[in-house]
């Protein structure tokens, strides 16, 4: 019997997650879900009829680099192997103009892209290298390389994160583990069945089709990319 793999996905309760959770059940991954509410959590396993068996859950807040540890150490404890992460983790601020920005924005932006996905993947990456197995995807926006005016905090943020998995997808070039990102300008959580989205907006069904192919096989030479699923600029 062939071992099922596992994937981490963090922020999975958001509109992302509950279309991601469900196609991954259907490819045969076992899930280690993380969120910042136990509440949200049980109401996704509940929603989506996850079978306890191949479902685990952890509140942890991964701007923390402690409780990033602890949430990566769970997966081990409980699967005894995490083969993927998806990093759903976000957030969005706009309206902030460089010339009269207070800090805050910028730091806010920063700690959720960059500091909660570098807490995961320097507990994480060199596991999945060990194995000589893995997945590493998160999904960020355009505006990393070309923010539009009021845009700078958010877009600092995923700059952030892009430049984090860029130089870890070299550090790990060859070694069966593979670093992307999925580039979005808006998600449509009201899109349909089908995945279609409004103008200049991507589904969440088209973003799950693209992370579960990241995670697959087939997806072994695709490393260090910015795949953009987003139209009009």
């Amino acid at each position: 019997m062939t071992e099922r793999r596992v994937a981490m996905i963090t922020g999975a309760t958001g509109g992302l997650g509950r279309v991601l959770v469900p196609d991954l059940v259907a490819d045969g991954w076992d899930l280690l879900l993380v969120g910042s509410s136990q509440e949200r959590l049980d109401g996704l396993v509940a929603d989506a009829a996850l079978d306890p068996t191949h479902t685990a859950t952890v509140v942890a807040d991964l701007r923390d680099r402690e409780a990033a540890a602890v949430a990566v150490e769970a997966g081990y404890e409980r699967f005894g192997r995490v083969d993927a992460l998806a990093h759903l983790v976000g957030g969005w601020t706009g309206g902030v103009h460089v010339s009269d920005s207070p800090d805050e924005p910028y730091a806010d932006m920063i700690d959720q892209h960059f500091w909660t996905s570098l807490n995961v993947v320097r507990e994480l990456a060199p596991r999945m290298v060990e194995a000589g197995f893995g997945r590493i995807a998160a999904v960020s926006s355009p505006m990393a390389a070309a923010p539009d005016a009021g845009m700078s905090a958010y877009g600092v943020g995923k700059a952030a994160l892009e430049t984090l998995f860029a130089a870890l997808a070299q550090e790990v070039a060859g070694s069966g583990v593979t670093v992307n990102v999925v580039r979005v300008r808006a998600i449509d959580t009201s899109a349909g069945p089908d995945g279609s989205a409004k103008a200049h907006a991507t589904s969440p069904t088209e973003i799950s089709a693209a992370i579960r192919y990241l995670f697959s096989d087939p997806a072994r030479v695709v490393n260090g990319e910015r795949i953009g699923l987003h139209s009009g600029g």
